[in-house]
């Protein structure tokens, strides 16, 4: 895998030029913004709408609460094991970062020693963003929007190759998606039990809430006839 920057004429590298190149052309200011966004700014992003999709669940307090914030809990584990996951990969495939074989790259992070396949930051993010579409689809169209947005910023940052993104997007989905069975399994009588205490029973349903007409149901038994009927979660 370390061959492929080698070449100046594969594809990959070839978009990882047009890419970085377009900040040649912007202003410094607007390499200052990518930089903060691609490096911090999506991923406390995804933890914002993670946190916006748990109050709204929370606050309708739908019969399948447990299970709905049981599929939220899922989504920070989901990017933890994938990063996990991620490390051997790195080790095995040893590839360097793309700034370290290429030339003229504009390179807006320093200090990036690590190797480049595949990128953390795209797989965190895309392991949220998936595992929150499965608990809600508005909220996570909004979370995969972001880790797309996530894999551009390292890419015109110079710190990875578009190839290293795409891995990151791959394995992120990947324990997302296969994972998310058996931590469903795990993780919703746990929240069951906590919502039927009197002390933690507050963070999986707002107090006085006994259901809803099912607008933005989440996860199974969540759609009912209503207007809100629509959105079906794909547990469904």
């Amino acid at each position: 895998m370390a061959g492929l920057a080698e070449s100046g004429s594969n594809p990959d590298v070839e978009l990882l030029y047009d890419i970085n190149g377009l900040t040649k052309e912007a202003p410094h200011w607007f390499d200052r913004v990518m930089e903060f966004v691609g490096e911090y700014g999506v991923l406390l992003g995804l933890v914002l709408t993670v946190l916006w999709c748990w109050w709204t669940v929370r606050r309708r307090g739908a019969e399948d609460a447990a299970s709905s914030v049981a599929a939220l809990v899922w989504a920070p584990l989901a990017a933890g094991i994938a990063v996990l996951v991620n490390v051997p990969i790195r080790g095995f495939v040893e590839r360097p970062r793309p700034f370290n074989d290429h030339q003229g790259l504009e390179v807006l992070v320093s200090g990036k020693t690590d190797y480049s396949f595949v990128s953390d930051h795209a797989t965190i993010a895309m392991a949220l963003g998936v595992a929150l579409f499965v608990a809600n689809r508005r909220f996570g169209l909004i979370g995969i929007g972001l880790a797309l947005l996530e894999g551009f910023c390292r890419v015109y940052m110079g710190v990875h190759y578009p190839t290293d993104v795409v891995g990151g997007f791959a394995l992120g989905t990947a324990v997302a998606l296969l994972l998310s069975p058996l931590a469903m399994a795990l993780l919703t009588p746990l929240m069951s039990a906590i919502e039927r205490s009197p002390r933690g029973g507050w963070l999986i349903r707002a107090r006085g809430r006994s259901g809803d007409d099912g607008s933005g149901a989440l996860l199974r038994g969540g759609r009912k006839d209503g207007p809100g009927a629509e959105e079906r979660d794909l547990a469904a």
